[in-house]
C-alpha cells in the first residue's frame, strides 16, 4: 500500500486527483458507502456562458421537435451504437437532421440551469442543422453502417473547430475563433458532424492545482450523472465523458497528457482510448505538452471507439511526433465485426497486479479467465518517474505560445503565459477563483536543452521498463489496470491504453478496466476491450438521465 500512496502523491499533479486519492482508499470504498454525501463547490454554474445565445440558432427547430417526435425516435438512437443508428437511417426511419435534433433536445433538457444540470457542454455549432440536412441529401445509398458519416460528434474545448471558439475553459480564450484542428478536418472529410464543444478542466487541468475536476471558468463545474455533486467527473476531458454517459452525442473526442481520457471515461462508465503519442495529430489543439499530449476517442461502446479513431487518422506533416512515428494505416474496425470473444481470448495472455483489492477488478480478472484467457499475476515494478511535472512545465512554457502563434485566433490579446496569468489577476473571482498555482509553476521553471532531454529520456526509459520487463518475462499481450492508475507510466512510455466499464461500486461510482500495451497496439487493445465488453456487458445508463 505504501507504493500506492507514493504513486498517488505523484499522480495528483498531472492526472485526476479523485482517482489518485481513491487508489489508496479502494478497500475502504468497497466496504462502505464512502463518497455518498454531496460536495460543496466554490463555483457551480458558469458566470461567463451566455445560454440564451447558445440556443438562439436552434430556437425554432427545437420548438418544432415535439416530445412526441422525441419519444418516437428514442428507441432508434438512445444507447445505440453507430452501426445501429446508420441502419435506422438506411431504412428510412431516421434522418441525420432528426438525429441532431434528438441530441439537442437532450442537451437542452439536462445540461444547464435545472435540478439535473451537468454543465458538460460549452458551445454548440450554429450551422449543425444545415450541415445535417446537406448530409441527408448527399448520403450514399451503399453507405457502410460502420461509417462516421452524419454522426454528431462533440469535441473537447481545447480542440479547434470553425464556427465555435476554442476556449480551453479559460476566459482569456473566450473569443479564440480559429480554424479547424487537423483531426477536426479529418472528421469532416469523413462526413462527421461537429455538434459542439464539451466542457473540460480548465487548461486541461494544468491550471489551478486546488480546483475540482471538471471546473472551468467558461463552462462552470461539470457534474457526474452517476452521482451529481457526489462522484468526481474525472479530468481533464470531463465534459466529453459526462456527455457520453448522458447520451448527448454519438461520440466525443477528448485529449490526454496523463490520465485525462482514461480518468473521465472510467468515472463516467464509457470507453476511452489514449492512443500511442503521434498516432493522431495534435495540430490545432491547445497544448500542455508536445512530448505527451494526444487526442483520443471517448464513446459508449468499443465499436464506436474504433470508428471514431479510424475517422481521425491521417499524417500531419506539421506534427513532429506523427512524422517520427510514421504509423502505417490500419483498419481498426473489420476485426471487431466478426470477433468471437471467447475464441479470441483463449489465445491471449494478460497480466494483472497484486495489491489491488478492488472487488470489481478481481471480478473482471475472473471473467477473463472464465472466458479462456490466461491471466498472470504480476508484482508491481518498483520504478519511479522523476521530475515528471517538469516535463509539463517546460513543454507548456514553449508549446502554448507556439499554439497561439500558429493556431490561435489573430485577435487574441495574449501571447504567452505571462500575459495569461496577468489577465486572470484582473478579475480573479471570475477568471481564477481557485487560483492559478500550476501556471505560476510553469513560469518559474527552466532548464537547459540538455537537462530537459535527459529528463524526458529517463522518464521514457523508466515508463517502458515498468511495462516491458513483466510483459516480456511472461509473454503478455497486455496488462490490466484500474481507471487511470498507471496513466503516468503509459504516458511517458508513449504506450496506448483503453478503459472499458467494469461495473459500479456500492455507491454507484463507475469503475473501468484498463488495458495497456506497447506502442501501436491500438488494434489489439480495441479487440481486447471489445471481447471484455461482450463477455461482461457492464455499462448501464445513469438512472436520472434515461428519459
Amino acid at each position: 500500500m505504501k507504493q500506492f500512496l507514493l504513486l498517488a502523491l505523484f499522480v495528483v499533479f498531472f492526472s485526476c486527483k479523485e482517482e489518485a486519492t481513491q487508489e489508496n482508499a479502494e478497500s475502504v470504498a468497497q466496504d462502505s458507502n464512502a463518497l455518498t454525501e454531496e460536495r460543496e463547490y466554490a463555483v457551480l454554474d458558469s458566470k461567463v456562458l451566455d445560454t440564451e445565445a447558445l440556443w438562439k440558432p436552434f430556437e425554432f427547430d427545437t420548438k418544432m421537435f415535439t416530445e412526441t417526435k422525441y419519444s418516437k425516435l428514442k428507441p432508434l438512437i438512445f444507447e445505440k451504437n453507430i452501426p445501429e443508428i446508420q441502419e435506422a437511417v438506411a431504412q428510412g426511419k431516421l434522418t441525420y437532421e432528426e438525429l441532431v435534433l434528438f441530441y439537442l433536445t437532450r442537451i437542452k433538457k439536462y445540461d444547464r440551469e435545472n435540478e439535473l444540470s451537468l454543465n458538460s457542454i460549452i458551445a454548440l455549432n450554429p450551422k449543425i442543422l444545415d450541415q445535417a440536412r446537406e448530409l441527408d441529401e448527399k448520403r450514399p445509398q451503399d453507405l457502410d453502417p460502420y461509417s462516421i458519416y452524419g454522426m454528431p460528434i462533440l469535441l473537447k474545448d481545447n480542440i479547434n473547430a470553425s464556427d465555435m471558439p476554442t476556449t480551453a475553459g479559460a476566459v482569456v480564450f473566450e473569443n479564440n475563433n480559429a480554424g479547424d484542428a487537423f483531426i477536426t478536418q479529418k472528421l469532416k472529410e469523413n462526413g462527421a458532424l461537429i455538434l459542439g464543444k464539451a466542457n473540460l478542466s480548465e487548461w486541461a487541468y494544468f491550471f489551478c492545482g486546488d480546483c475540482p475536476s471538471g471546473y472551468s471558468a467558461v463552462g462552470g463545474q461539470t457534474l457526474n450523472p452517476y452521482g451529481r455533486k457526489i462522484h468526481d467527473t474525472g479530468g481533464s476531458s470531463s465534459g466529453s465523458g459526462v456527455s457520453m454517459a448522458a447520451n448527448f452525442a454519438v461520440a466525443a473526442v477528448g485529449s490526454e497528457t496523463s490520465g485525462s481520457i482514461l480518468s473521465p471515461s472510467s468515472s463516467n462508465s464509457v470507453v476511452g482510448l489514449k492512443p500511442t503519442i503521434g498516432l493522431l495529430s495534435r495540430g490545432g489543439i491547445v497544448p500542455i505538452s508536445s512530448t505527451l499530449d494526444t487526442p483520443g476517442p471517448m464513446t459508449r461502446t468499443v465499436v464506436d471507439n474504433a470508428i471514431l479513431l479510424q475517422a481521425m487518422i491521417g499524417l500531419d506533416a506539421d506534427d513532429a511526433k506523427a512524422v517520427s512515428l510514421q504509423a502505417e494505416n490500419q483498419d481498426y474496425i473489420s476485426a471487431l465485426k466478426a470477433l468471437d470473444a471467447e475464441a479470441f481470448l483463449t489465445e491471449k495472455r494478460l497480466g494483472y497486479y497484486k495489491g489491488y483489492e478492488d472487488t470489481l477488478y478481481i471480478q473482471a480478472v475472473q471473467a477473463l479467465k472464465d472466458a479462456g484467457a490466461t491471466l498472470v499475476e504480476l508484482e508491481r515494478p518498483e520504478i519511479n518517474l522523476p521530475q515528471f511535472v517538469r516535463v509539463l512545465n517546460l513543454d507548456m512554457k514553449k508549446d502554448l505560445p507556439d499554439y497561439i502563434a500558429k493556431y490561435g485566433a489573430k485577435s487574441l490579446s495574449v501571447k504567452d503565459l505571462n500575459d495569461i496569468t496577468a489577465y486572470n489577476k484582473k478579475d480573479s473571482l471570475v477568471r481564477m477563483p481557485y487560483g492559478q498555482k500550476l501556471l505560476y509553476g510553469v513560469l518559474e521553471d527552466s532548464a537547459s536543452t540538455e537537462e530537459f532531454t535527459a529528463i524526458k529520456d529517463t522518464l521514457e526509459r523508466n515508463g517502458r521498463l515498468f511495462f516491458d520487463e513483466p510483459m516480456q518475462a511472461n509473454d503478455l499481450d497486455a496488462v490490466l489496470s484500474i481507471n487511470n492508475y498507471m496513466a503516468g507510466y503509459a504516458a511517458v512510455a508513449k504506450y496506448p491504453a483503453i478503459t472499458v466499464p467494469m461495473g459500479y461500486q456500492d455507491n454507484n461510482r463507475p469503475m473501468g478496466l484498463t488495458f495497456i500495451a506497447p506502442t501501436l497496439s491500438e488494434a489489439q487493445l480495441l479487440e481486447l476491450a471489445y471481447a471484455y465488453e461482450q463477455i461482461s456487458k457492464k455499462r448501464k445508463t445513469p438512472v436520472d438521465f434515461d428519459e
